[in-house]
């Protein structure tokens, strides 16, 4: 059988196109006006008698998470019961509080409760104080403490209405107890838990699951699957690497464990529903479906439980379906499916944003998900013989049109609700429809786990087009919450990723590597593609070359800067028609693993247009005020020759970057690439060439620096300097052109830093292990901004470093063109020789923490992730350009521990993971570094988001990828002309002449 890889479209497609065709599909056989009266009447008696006042609609309805209160109230409950120290819990509560007024005078069925609650948190909020005011006294310290105390009760008592309970006997005793009042009523049991982060974290989820499927079948047999209760569960929960790219992996490793989760749900007669998750994992999870079904239908074949849960907002959903079917009928089974909308579309539009895609994986309007959703009601339906359907919805109006498809159809379905939701609607319809099967989805768990389930739900159900929260918006009248969504949006709910900064300068296109269609031709590339050779220029002809520069200058300088500007942006177009091409020169000569070469190339063309943006309104004359009788503007133009020198460690961006930025602002170059990477260099440069860069304007020389640079520096025609690379020498060179005569000329570094990342007790683990992670060894550590010194809360310190060390086993170290590379090799042999020598010097003066597997067969050109524990900041004594971590704990004044950070005289990057608005801000203000990154990873700067550039030892500025880079490269000219000097001012007089008449 063929995988399900080939038989899915590519994810990112057209919308209005494929909503056509679901429309298409919907024709004769969906009455909309009709489902719309029949729910009708149920959301009247929703809104009338509404949920009690715990339940989430009517949360949402007192507190919308759109506001400040109820955003502020969704923050502190997902941060505040996982803070183990009180002088935090109480800072985090001060924050989150402090930032809305809850002073509310509602209306309605639970006005009473609502103005109690909104009265108790004002009181509150007297006895909290804010992260940067003096110390308050003993009363108000008391009063603080109680007041956390108070709000940690209340979060843990609304965690309690959105679990049904903290473990599987808990959650079967409360299910037992509901299902007095409604005998039909099933349930499936969701053992909440993110995704794995560490075998051990993998093989606890595995226990909690099984330990949850002996416990429900210690309770009797069961008859069908679908009358029974089941469980849920997440495959990403079960391996740490449940990934595209491990796909081998995930067969040897996570097959097996959910092979033994089926047979156990098989044994009792249970259902097992595999849950949903990102769409860059839907083909991974219908290979493992494929495999588990095979498997199943082999050793219990008259089971029916085995389920997957299908997201209606993925452009693919139909597709899926019918992989589903297929697979359904080749087994000769059934499969269950759990019809979702979707809970994790801000997270896909960003991403599509961030690889800069064709389009969306996931439908930018909410009624493009409700047409989805009914068109894969409607297939479903139709296989009534292979899959039972599950619609998991809270929309009255979706739930009147599945009860008619499903009529029509004659097939068997049941609905589902989410636990703590849509109580209001389904009493409704269980009333006027009281042979419906219902099951209610339940989370099961600690309420600490509880936390990322919960933000989500929130912000699922919170959001303003939600059916939940129209519903308790009293404004939206029930045949607006019940307008049919069969219709096609003109334009798109977002912008398309390549339009993300307009039209003017498109978004550089990207590949995903987790898409096969993407990756393929890419690996092709990589194996056919060969470096070039590249001349080694002598220190003679390197000054020769500054002579011709000189002499080609003025020419270039007077090309019209509209002219340059589509050199610049033919080149981005080039450098696109080639990104296969150059993505295999990073990969072969500069070491780049395949994610990291991808990035690059696009950063490559993103400096392209971003600076041709920038020219065309920078590089016009200003007219400036003055006087009558005169004019006065200011010019700018090139300064000569700009010597461009780039490193190893991004030899494309950099290094085009360096040189688009001089060439644009009217500069001839000469660019001097590293020496490990001239090949890269000496394509892109003629590249240049073909997009209509003069040759004479812009020379190529490749040689030691030592012996090159230093002579394009010291050369009397060199206008300026650009560097990229050490501190020390960025130093050497500041006092070469210092020790020149002749002009004082800039010099534009950017060098390296002793990067920082601070962890309070408020941050979430899970997310902090992946910013650290990915800052501290992705590309090998071998990034100026990378993470090299982590600072880690005391009170939480020991549980997020041994989580770290669990992550850091889990990392691949193997060839850079391996898509299942997590770490590449060190640029070159002496590179491997001092980052050795400074882990055999941290082996006898700190204490190991972790280091990752790696194979003997590279221990000559890579080196194994590695985590040490040092005492203090000082004990960093320089920059180490590898995947060598630091990591401290701290503890007390968090300024004592910035100003230490400051005193090692770096300012590049710094990483804040933090739940303390004010605290983030504080340290902010702080710090005295060019990047500040809260709540997010430390590397991968995009040109114009987030310009790139340190301080202090870490570089002068400006920013490189920045409005104010360009004019650096500029020398400024003012002209002024005294206009009355001939006859007097004609304006003047003229104007005068008018106001007489």
């Amino acid at each position: 059988m063929a995988s399900t890889l080939s038989r899915l479209p590519e994810p990112y497609r057209n919308e209005s196109e494929v909503v056509g065709a679901l429309l298409a599909s919907l024709d004769h056989s969906l009455n909309w006006d009709r489902a719309a009266r029949i729910a009708s009447p149920w959301a009247h008696a929703a809104r009338d008698n509404p949920a009690p006042f715990w339940a989430l609609e009517s949360l949402l309805k007192e507190y919308p998470i759109a506001s400040a209160e109820g955003l502020a109230l969704m923050r502190l409950a997902e941060a505040l019961l996982r803070v183990p120290d009180v002088e935090t819990a109480v800072a985090l509560t001060a924050d989150q509080l402090g930032r809305a007024e809850f002073d509310s005078t509602q209306d309605g069925p639970h006005r009473v409760l609502a103005n109690l609650s909104s009265a108790a948190i004002a009181v509150s909020k007297k006895f909290l104080l804010d992260e940067d005011k003096t110390p308050p006294g003993l009363v108000k310290r008391l009063g603080a403490k109680a007041v956390v105390a108070a709000t940690l009760r209340a979060i843990q008592l609304l965690g309690r209405q959105f679990v049904l309970g903290r473990n599987i006997d808990e959650a079967l005793h409360e299910a037992h107890a509901q299902r007095e009042a409604q005998p039909r009523r099933c349930f499936s049991f969701d053992m909440l838990g993110e995704g794995a982060r560490t075998e051990h974290d993998a093989r606890r989820y595995f226990a909690s699951y099984r330990s949850a499927l002996e416990t429900m079948a210690s309770h009797g047999p069961r008859a069908a699957p679908e009358s029974s209760d089941g469980i849920s569960i997440k495959l990403s929960a079960l391996f740490s690497r449940y990934e595209v790219a491990h796909r081998k992996a995930v067969m040897e490793v996570l097959l097996p464990r959910v092979q033994a989760l089926v047979d156990a749900a098989a044994q009792a007669n249970m259902n097992l529903t595999i849950d949903a998750e990102e769409s860059d994992r839907l083909e991974l999870s219908l290979d493992v479906l494929e495999a588990l079904t095979a498997h199943a239908t082999r050793r219990f074949p008259a089971w029916r439980g085995l389920g997957l849960a299908i997201q209606a907002y993925q452009t693919r959903a139909t597709a899926v379906v019918q992989v589903v079917a297929e697979l359904a009928r080749q087994h000769h089974t059934r499969i269950m499916v759990r019809l979702v909308k979707g809970a994790y579309w801000d997270g896909e539009i960003k991403r599509a944003q961030e690889l800069g895609v064709e389009g969306y994986p996931v439908f930018t309007h909410k009624h493009h998900t409700d047409i989805s959703y009914l068109a894969c009601a409607r297939l479903l339906l139709s296989h009534r013989e292979i899959i039972y359907p599950q619609f998991a919805t809270h929309n009255a109006g979706t739930i009147a049109a599945i009860v008619q498809m499903a009529r029509a159809a004659g097939a068997p379905f049941e609905l589902q609700r989410l636990h703590g939701m849509g109580e209001s609607v389904y009493r409704e319809v269980m009333r006027s429809e009281p042979g419906l099967s219902l099951r209610t989805y339940a989370p099961v768990g600690e309420h600490r786990d509880l936390l990322a389930y919960l933000v989500r739900r929130l912000l699922e159900n919170g959001a303003n087009s939600s059916f939940v929260h129209q519903l308790t918006d009293e404004s939206v009248g029930i045949e607006v919450l019940l307008a049919s969504p069969l219709h096609t949006c003109v334009q798109s709910g977002q912008r398309l990723p390549r339009q993300l900064y307009g039209v003017e300068r498109p978004n550089a296109c990207g590949i995903d590597v987790s898409c096969a269609a993407h990756v393929q031709p890419l690996l092709e590339a990589i194996s056919a593609t060969v470096v070039p050779p590249v001349h080694e220029t002598s220190s003679t002809e390197a000054r020769s070359a500054m002579v011709a520069l000189q002499s080609a200058w003025p020419a270039w300088n007077a090309t019209l800067v509209a002219d340059r500007v589509k050199i610049m942006r033919d080149a981005a177009d080039l450098l696109e028609a080639r990104f296969r091409y150059f993505v295999s020169l990073l990969v072969l000569e500069g070491r780049k693993t395949v994610p990291d070469a991808v990035s690059e190339v696009r950063e490559a063309i993103d400096f392209c247009r971003y600076y041709a943006y920038q020219a065309q309104s920078r590089m016009l004359p200003v007219v400036l005020p003055g006087p009558t009788g005169e004019s006065n503007e200011l010019r700018l133009r090139g300064r000569g020759v700009f010597v461009c020198i780039s490193p190893w460690n991004f030899p494309l961006a950099i290094f085009a970057g360096q040189i688009v930025a001089a060439l644009i602002t009217g500069n001839t170059v000469a660019a001097k690439p590293a020496e490990q990477t001239p090949g890269i260099a000496h394509v892109f440069v003629e590249l240049l060439y073909e997009a209509g860069v003069p040759r004479a304007a812009l020379g190529m020389l490749h040689g030691a620096g030592e012996i090159v640079g230093a002579a394009l520096v010291a050369h009397q025609y060199c206008g300026g300097v650009c560097f990229t690379g050490s501190t020390q020498v960025a130093k050497s060179i500041q006092r070469a052109l210092a020790a020149k005569d002749g002009p004082i000329v800039p010099l534009i570094a950017e060098t390296g830093g002793l990067n920082a990342m601070i962890v309070d007790s408020t941050a979430l683990p899970e997310q902090v292990v992946d910013a650290v992670v990915q800052s501290a060894f992705r590309s090998a550590g071998q990034r100026c901004s990378a993470l090299r010194l982590l600072c880690v809360h005391e009170s939480v310190a020991d549980s997020l470093i041994e989580m770290l060390a669990g992550a850091m086993q889990q990392l691949v170290v193997g060839e850079a063109a391996s898509l299942t590379t997590d770490v590449g090799p060190v640029i070159d042999a002496p590179a491997h020789t001092n980052l050795q020598q400074h882990i055999d010097r941290l082996q006898r003066e700190a204490r190991l923490i972790a280091s990752t597997p790696m194979n003997e067969a590279y221990s000559r050109t890579h080196i194994m992730p590695v985590a040490f524990e040092i005492r203090k900041v000082s004990d960093l004594k320089e920059e180490v350009f590898g995947p060598v971590l630091h990591v401290m704990r701290w503890g007390g004044d968090i300024e004592t521990l910035v100003h230490a950070i400051n005193a090692l005289g770096y300012g590049l990057t710094l990483g804040i993971q933090t739940r303390i608005d004010a605290r983030a801000h504080r340290i902010a203000a702080l710090a005295r570094v060019g990047n500040v990154y809260v709540n997010r990873n430390m590397i991968g700067a995009v040109v114009g988001v987030q310009p790139f550039g340190g301080e202090a030892r870490s570089g002068t500025g400006p920013k490189a990828g920045g409005p104010h880079y360009l004019q650096r490269f500029c020398a400024e000219q003012t002209l002024s002309i005294n206009t009355a000097a001939a006859g007097g001012n004609v304006e003047l007089l003229a104007k005068a002449g008018k106001a007489a008449t």
